[in-house]
């Protein structure tokens, strides 16, 4: 690994709040800094030490090497890409696990099945050709069908507002139950598998689930799951556009799944050992793309991030043992963590002190979110582990030490933090948006263009590394790695365990203010309207 990082200095910002002067040295690269020991082989164990480290120009070398191992990848059957079963995705596995052992973490594997879906086929027949751009959705049948195209109840015309295909009586007189009737229903209101459910009851062949078009992060392809039903005949996903042009009277199509293969691949854990080796602090980021290409934010951007706070905190001799874990196929729906959690007994899940989740950390027309542990914003639709607000906490009193607005993000386990929360772990993290449209008012607090997605390329070939706001990822690099060292010192707020304050505190935590560790919220929170953690939509 290499050793010649820019040099660093820091400048020190002072914030007035409440009366309250706080001051908070960060990073900042200088030419002309004095020359030191590398990075890479001092203890970096105070905050201005590992601030000054996790550089953006170190997160951004991972970054540029996954972009590199996506353009090289000639995989047969999903080049240019990171996807889980892919040559990308071992290539990824190999960058990160290689520079972790060089560093000298104690680093294993953990296997993940999965099954892993073929490109769909979706052709317009008949006198009118066309091929488009199609998905597989998560547990589809397989099938090779040519037919008639059955339009179910859809809404094509403003506001678009749908509930096609969420009640049998939607197919009553539809002239489905021949040998090859195609139907085609429409994302909204209900889950993906009610209407593909009702679809087969109704004699369907094949289903083909077109976007709902009510905004412009539902106008590209769908993809979505039907977990847990597990359909007799082949799902695919289209367009608002594709799928409104299937809707023509008339029309007839082709759509063909293969049959899935049964893969294993693996998940990426490195372990530091601390002095307290009952007392594990953990985090994680999923390292795998979606299919359609090499995933740069979604999720190089939490990838990286962790990576470097990983490396630049390989030395830092932790009072708590520190853990971090890359993920795979989360993108088929979070398998890699899941399978993780329920691979260690329950002493070992015992050990983890709390987990925190970095997905999409540099969303190129972000919002700077934080899991809304507290429910001060969002009622969260999961059982929330006692502890969770403490790591909310720290993330939202850095964002206001330095001066960054932040919002809450529904507290829904949507991304690898389900496993942990299902648990009892503690758990928090960050997130920068996916496909949701941003308002005004979210664009005149953190900038951007508003009426446009947090993430344009969202589950997109053009997901790559001009896919980024850099500024974004620098901030949330340095929380990330302030967050890991916070709770490697510690985890007394969260758990109760004591543990010893890091040299050159910044500023000044707030004490629990309960029995459960909870804490009073700091100002910063906004309530604003915008999405939540992403994963495999099963929700039309």
């Amino acid at each position: 690994m290499s050793v010649s990082r820019r040099q660093t200095t820091s400048r020190v910002i002072a914030l007035g709040g409440s009366g309250l002067l706080l001051a908070l040295a960060l990073p900042v690269t200088a030419a002309g800094a004095a020359p030191g020991r590398g990075c890479d082989e001092r203890t970096n164990n105070t905050y201005a030490k590992l601030l000054d480290c996790v550089t953006p120009d170190g997160v951004m070398e991972h970054q540029r090497a996954f972009q590199a191992i996506a353009d090289a990848s000639t995989d047969p059957v999903y080049p240019d890409s990171r996807a889980a079963g892919t040559q990308g995705y071992a290539a990824s596995v190999d960058h990160v696990s290689g520079l972790l052992e060089e560093a000298g973490y104690d680093v294993t594997t953990a296997p993940v099945e999965f099954r892993f879906d073929f490109p769909a086929v979706l052709d317009r027949t008949g006198t009118s050709p066309a091929t488009y751009e199609s998905s597989v959705f998560t547990n589809s049948g397989a099938g090779d069908v040519t037919g008639t195209v059955v339009p179910i109840d859809l809404a094509l015309e403003p506001p678009r507002a749908s509930t096609s295909g969420c009640e049998a009586s939607d197919f009553a007189g539809a002239a489905l139950g021949g040998s090859s009737d195609i139907a085609l229903v429409q994302r909204g209101t209900c889950t993906f598998a009610v209407k593909v459910q009702n679809a087969v009851a109704a004699g369907a062949e094949a289903v083909v689930v077109l976007n709902s078009g009510t905004e412009a992060s539902t106008e590209g392809l769908v993809v979505g799951t039907l977990d847990p039903y597990v359909a007799s005949v082949p799902v695919v996903g289209a367009s608002f556009a594709d799928g409104r042009a299937l809707a023509a009277e008339g029309s007839t199509a082709r759509v063909a799944v293969q049959e899935p293969e049964t893969r294993t691949d693996v998940s990426v854990v490195a372990e530091l050992a601390g002095e307290d080796t009952s007392n594990v602090v953990m985090a994680g980021a999923h390292l795998d793309s979606v299919p359609a290409g090499p995933g740069i934010n979604d999720n190089g951007s939490g990838s990286s991030a962790l990576l470097e706070t990983a490396l630049m905190m390989a030395n830092s001799k932790p009072q708590n043992t520190i853990r971090f874990g890359w993920w795979g196929a989360e993108e088929l729906g979070l398998l890699g963590s899941a399978a993780y959690v329920e691979s260690l007994p329950q002493a070992e899940r015992d050990r983890i002190a709390l987990y925190m989740n970095y997905d999409m950390v540099a969303s190129p027309n972000h919002v700077q979110m934080v899991y809304d542990s507290d429910q001060s914003t969002w009622p969260a639709p999961v059982p929330i582990p006692a502890g969770s607000t403490a790591i909310e906490d720290v993330y939202e009193s850095y964002y206001t030490a330095v001066g960054v607005p932040y919002d809450d993000a529904e507290y829904s386990g949507r991304s690898d933090y389900e496993a942990f929360i299902e648990a009892g772990i503690p758990s928090g993290g960050l997130f920068t948006g996916a496909e949701v449209v941003k308002t005004e008012e979210q664009a005149a607090i953190w900038g951007g263009v508003a009426g446009e997605s947090f993430d344009p390329c969202y589950h997109l070939a053009c997901d790559t590394i001009d896919n980024l706001a850099e500024d974004a990822l620098d901030v949330n690099s340095d929380l990330i790695a302030f967050a890991m060292l916070t709770f490697a010192s510690s985890t007394e707020p969260v758990n109760g365990v004591p543990g010893r304050e890091v040299p050159g505190r910044p500023f000044e935590l707030p004490a629990p203010a309960g029995p459960e560790g909870t804490f009073e919220v700091p100002p910063g929170g906004g309530g604003l309207e915008h999405d939540h953690e992403h994963a495999h939509d099963t929700v039309a």
